[in-house]
């Protein structure tokens, strides 16, 4: 028998067998059905050969048990796994294809019609995700280790340069992140979780998925968040780890506030049930974390991290927590705060967060320069500014006003503007994030326009170019756009004159 790849994921997969790994829309998977699925898979992409030798294959995949198996597959193949967006037109489907050089999408029933066209166009291999979970595992017992240098997966994120970039991870820095976050929260198989998180991102992805199946545990999934459906999960009272951004929060205590007493004190005891409960991918309001508190007895365990390094910072799984702070670094993450030019800025300076550790990607796809501008030293330049106060970190913003984070993603205001500027009646635009209690932040956009437009005409024309995300919540039609004395365009003026027709 000819040797096969064992990623460590797979590996771990093996020790837990007719265990329940998955329960979504697609099944009941166990760790034996996800693995015979990702033979499955892997057979058919290798096509009779050894392994891809780090072919790019995208996918687009429900939230489930098939969506697993497939990235399991495609890394026993040999592959690196190019995540698609599900909720993404096919304009933003194509940049990610055709700038990973993906020669195979693996695509469900439900998308098909998403990447057929894109895939005659690029003369792409389309193959089929698995449908449901495997009767039988099948034997493969002649498998060989992967090492940590090799290429595992392509996340994309919206980058200063206005279009989303591939982050690659290694398999390395995928084990790191996942090993770190199981040790730092206490992962165990006796774990039961709920995912309501979209998969082309960390936080779903590696935070939820992958830390439980790394355990043993199960993972029940949503295929969409709804706030009802996941109150009638917490419910029950099966559920012990729970994580979510600061929007799905806020819409969960609406729809508690919503209900009727008898229901309220089911869902407030579902929650104290649980061990954990983590906020993440955008600020957490000190209101919303009082609030929750109020209503599920926990004080919601914030951290920091992003696409290119996981997790850096955690508030503890015991101990305290601090609002408005992201505790302190992760056990194997050094972090450190710089000045403008590098140095180490002294205690209870402000400064901007460089990250080092084996959990930092490996680079940009493709993109040699902007990955040499991200490093100083060594040290990954997040920047994001924050100070130490009393020993914990807090997140003060952003050092660039043109990536904005709204619902937990962060996305590129030049990327949007690109998007406006297309439209035949837009002359000019700018593009600001306004705050909002709830999201973070709101997208907003100000235009010059040719002839008369209505905003929702604008929000529409985003809508069909643009994940849903990136589609402003508030359009204004302006005269001109404030610039200075170069002819820049001024955002705090532009955010200055939003904030006022949004008030």
């Amino acid at each position: 028998m000819a040797q096969r790849l064992e990623p460590a994921i797979l590996d771990r997969a093996r020790r837990f067998g007719e265990r329940i790994a998955i329960d979504a829309a697609d099944g009941e998977w166990s760790y034996e059905a996800l693995l015979a699925a990702a033979a499955a898979v892997s057979v058919a992409l290798r096509e009779g050969r050894t392994e891809l030798g780090e072919a790019r294959v995208a996918y687009l995949v429900e939230p489930g048990g098939a969506h697993v198996a497939t990235l399991w597959g495609i890394w026993r193949a040999g592959g690196i796994a190019v995540t698609l967006a599900v909720s993404h037109p096919p304009a933003e489907l194509e940049h990610v294809l055709t700038d990973s050089g993906a020669s195979t999408i693996i695509v469900d029933d439900t998308h098909r019609d998403k990447v057929d066209d894109l895939a005659r166009a690029h003369g792409l291999r389309l193959l089929p995700a698995p449908t449901e979970p495997p009767a039988k595992a099948v034997p493969d017992h002649d498998t060989i280790p992967v090492g940590d240098d090799r290429r595992a997966l392509i996340l994309y994120t919206s980058g200063t340069t206005g279009r989303p970039k591939g982050v690659v991870h290694t398999h390395g820095s995928v084990r790191a992140q996942v090993e770190t976050l199981v040790d730092a929260w206490g992962w165990t198989a006796a774990d039961r979780t709920l995912l309501v998180l979209p998969l082309h991102h960390v936080h779903g992805l590696i935070n939820i998925v992958t830390c439980a199946l790394w355990s043993g545990a199960r993972c029940d999934v949503l295929p969409r968040f709804d706030a009802d459906e996941a109150w009638t999960r917490i419910e029950t009272g099966d559920l012990t780890v729970f994580m979510a951004v600061p929007t799905v929060y806020a819409r969960l205590i609406g729809t508690w506030e919503a209900a009727p007493p008898e229901r309220r004190a089911r869902m407030s005891a579902g929650c104290r049930r649980m061990r954990l409960m983590v906020s993440g991918s955008a600020a957490l309001p000190v209101p919303t974390l009082e609030r929750w508190r109020e209503i599920g007895g926990h004080t919601l365990l914030e951290r920091y991290g992003m696409t290119e390094l996981g997790m850096a910072l955690s508030n503890p799984l015991n101990g305290e927590r601090r609002p408005g702070h992201v505790g302190v670094p992760l056990p194997g993450v050094d972090v450190r705060l710089v000045d403008d030019d590098g140095a180490t800025v002294v205690a209870g300076s402000p400064g901007e967060i460089e990250v080092r550790g084996r959990c930092v990607f490996r680079e940009y796809w493709q993109r040699a320069e902007e990955t040499a501008a991200a490093f100083h030293d060594g040290w990954f330049r997040t920047g994001d500014l924050a100070v130490i106060e009393n020993g914990a970190y807090r997140i003060l913003g952003r050092r660039s006003v043109d990536i904005l984070k709204t619902g937990g993603y962060k996305v590129s205001a030049l990327e949007i503007e690109d998007v406006l500027r297309t439209h035949p009646a837009i002359e000019d635009c700018a593009v600001v994030g306004l705050p909002d209690a709830a999201w973070g932040e709101r997208i907003a956009a100000a235009v010059v326009a040719r002839d008369a437009i209505e905003p929702e005409q604008v929000r529409e024309w985003v809508r069909e170019r643009l994940a849903p995300y990136k589609v402003p919540a508030l359009v204004r039609a302006v005269d001109a756009l404030p610039r200075n004395a170069m002819g820049k365009v001024t955002k705090p003026a532009v955010r200055a004159l939003l904030e006022e027709s949004a008030s």
